[in-house]
């Protein structure tokens, strides 16, 4: 397990409560986009910033779902159908209704959040679920979450022209927890763009390619 660069103890465990901080602060600052922006691209990705909170959406949902079978599986997803609206779009088993706006497709990211942080409040430390980058647990699936909202948000600020920059010592635990061979004397928001094939750090090129560690920290 890493240590935290600012205090050299080990880094407190993620939590279920800063998964819903996370969420809480993005649709926050998402609430502030001009509505006409929400068709233009989110950042780098290639789809729109609609499409970007449905995957976000879609992600926190998975990772609920993932957890909540008696037995989870470690061999695979739990089988819903994930399919992409268009061409190059984002394959989601969630999807928003177009017909409610940008505070129905909000509501929905607020919901898939709340399914998200409801299992790891309720999940057992023991239990372990298949993703792709390592069998984890519920505090894995947690930084996850994190991670995907806090970078997707980086991405849809971008987009919709809006000022996103979390707190530091979320950051610090979410790369304590999933990127443990993230530089340690970096500010812990830029290193998570950094760990995430979004920004440089100095000495540190962008990366092309990226992957967290979601295995269990024991």
């Amino acid at each position: 397990m890493s240590r935290s660069a600012e205090t050299g103890r080990f880094p407190s465990p993620v939590t279920a409560d800063d998964l819903d901080l996370a969420v809480r602060l993005a649709v926050a600052s998402l609430r502030n986009a001009p509505q006409a922006a929400w068709e233009g691209k989110a950042g780098s990705l290639e789809w729109d910033c609609w499409e970007t909170v449905e995957h976000l959406s879609d992600d926190l949902f998975a990772y609920a779902v993932q957890l909540g079978p008696r037995t989870p599986p470690l061999e695979g997803e739990v089988p819903f159908v994930w399919e992409s609206r268009r061409p190059g779009g984002p394959a989601n088993a969630v999807h928003a209704n177009r017909a409610a706006g940008p505070a129905g497709l909000l509501q929905v990211l607020e919901a898939s959040g709340a399914l998200l942080v409801a299992m790891v409040r309720t999940t057992s430390p023991q239990t372990r679920a298949y993703h792709v980058y390592g069998i984890s647990d519920a505090e894995g699936f947690a930084a996850m979450g994190i991670v995907e909202t806090l970078v997707h948000t980086h991405d849809l600020a971008e987009g919709l022209g809006l000022a996103w920059s979390p707190p530091a010592d979320l950051c610090s635990r979410v790369l304590a927890r999933l990127f443990p061979n993230a530089p340690k004397t970096t500010d812990p928001w830029p290193t998570l763009l950094w760990a995430t094939g979004r920004a440089e750090l100095p000495g540190h090129p962008r990366l092309s390619t990226w992957r967290w560690d979601g295995t269990p920290r024991t």
